[in-house]
C-alpha cells in the first residue's frame, strides 16, 4: 500500500472526532463536508475533481482495495490507516466495508443548471425520507436526467443514508439544493421546460399522456412527500398533474418505484422520432 499517516487506534483522536461529527447535518453545513462509505462512494468521489479530501481504511480494507488507495491518492486525498473500531465509530452503517471518505459539498447553483438548458430533470419537493432521496437521484441518473433539484422542504442531499441510496449517482450528475419550489418551476418554466407534477391523484394518465404524445419535450418532474404526496399550492405550478396507473391489484406505488415509472417514460419519449433527444442518444 502507499504511504499513509500512522494507524489511528483511539476513536477519540481529532480526525476521528472531525470525521464523526459529520454525520450531523449542522457540522456538515459548516464545514462543507459529508461522508461517503465504502467501495463504490469512495471510488467515484476520488474520480470526481476536487471532491475526496480525507479517506480512512482499515489495513485490511487497503489492502483489498488497493486500486481505490491508490486513486484516491492521486485526487490528492490525505490517507489515514485506522482500526475496525475506528471505522465502526465514523461509519454510520452496521457493517462498515472498510472505507470512509470525507468529501467536500459538490452541489451546483440552480442558475448553471438552467443555463444548461437541460431536457429531463428530477425535482424534489417536500421529500423528506433520506432513503428515497438518494433512489431517486439514482433513477434519475439512470433514466439519462441531466440535474435534480431539491427544494428547500426536502431532506439533506448529504445525509449519509441519502449519500448510500444514490449508489454513487451523487457525484454523476449536476444537483441543486436548497430551492424553493417556487423558483425551481419558474426557472424551469422559463428554460422552456414542461413541469409534471407527479401525483397518484393526478387528473392525467400518464399512458394517456404517452399516447398524445404530448411527453417528447424538454420536462421536470415533480415528486412528493412520501406519505401525503403533493400539496395543493404545489400541484396548482404544474403544467399538468399525473398519475402513473395502477393496472392490478396494488394500492399504491412507492417515490422511488413511481419516480423511475415516470422519468423513464419521459426518456423514452424524448428519444423517439419527433422528440428533444436524437434516437441516437447513448
Amino acid at each position: 500500500m502507499p504511504s499513509a499517516s500512522p494507524e489511528l487506534i483511539s476513536p477519540r483522536s481529532p480526525r476521528v472526532s472531525a470525521a464523526r461529527r459529520l454525520a450531523k447535518r449542522n457540522f456538515r453545513g459548516k464545514e462543507r463536508l459529508f461522508l461517503a462509505e465504502g467501495p463504490q462512494a469512495v471510488r467515484e468521489a476520488a474520480e470526481h475533481a476536487d471532491t475526496l479530501v480525507e479517506l480512512f481504511a482499515t489495513v485490511d480494507a487497503a489492502e483489498r482495495y488497493a486500486d481505490i488507495i491508490g486513486e484516491a491518492r492521486a485526487a490528492g486525498a490525505r490517507i489515514h490507516l485506522a482500526s475496525d473500531d475506528v471505522i465502526a465509530d465514523i461509519s454510520t452503517t452496521v457493517t462498515p466495508q472498510g472505507l470512509v471518505g470525507i468529501c467536500r459539498f459538490l452541489d451546483t447553483p440552480f442558475e448553471e443548471i438552467l443555463a444548461a438548458r437541460p431536457k429531463l430533470v428530477a425535482v424534489l419537493a417536500h421529500v423528506r425520507d433520506p432513503g428515497n432521496a438518494g433512489t431517486v437521484l439514482r433513477c434519475a441518473d439512470a433514466a439519462g436526467a441531466e440535474a435534480v433539484v431539491l427544494t428547500d422542504a426536502s431532506v439533506d442531499l448529504y445525509n449519509p443514508k441519502a449519500v448510500r441510496a444514490s449508489v454513487g449517482s451523487l457525484f454523476h450528475l449536476p444537483v441543486a439544493v436548497g430551492v424553493p419550489v417556487e423558483r425551481a418551476v419558474a426557472g424551469l418554466k422559463d428554460a422552456g421546460v414542461r413541469i409534471l407534477a407527479a401525483d397518484g391523484a393526478g387528473d392525467d394518465d400518464l399512458d394517456d399522456e404517452l399516447d398524445k404524445g404530448t411527453m417528447g419535450g424538454p420536462t421536470a418532474w415533480v415528486f412528493g412527500n412520501e406519505a401525503w404526496g403533493l400539496p395543493e399550492e404545489t400541484r396548482a405550478l404544474a403544467d399538468a398533474v399525473v398519475r402513473v396507473p395502477i393496472h392490478g391489484k396494488a394500492e399504491s406505488l412507492n417515490l422511488a418505484t413511481a419516480a423511475a415509472v415516470c422519468l423513464y417514460a419521459s426518456a423514452r419519449a424524448q428519444r423517439a422520432l419527433g422528440g428533444c433527444r436524437s434516437v441516437t442518444e447513448g
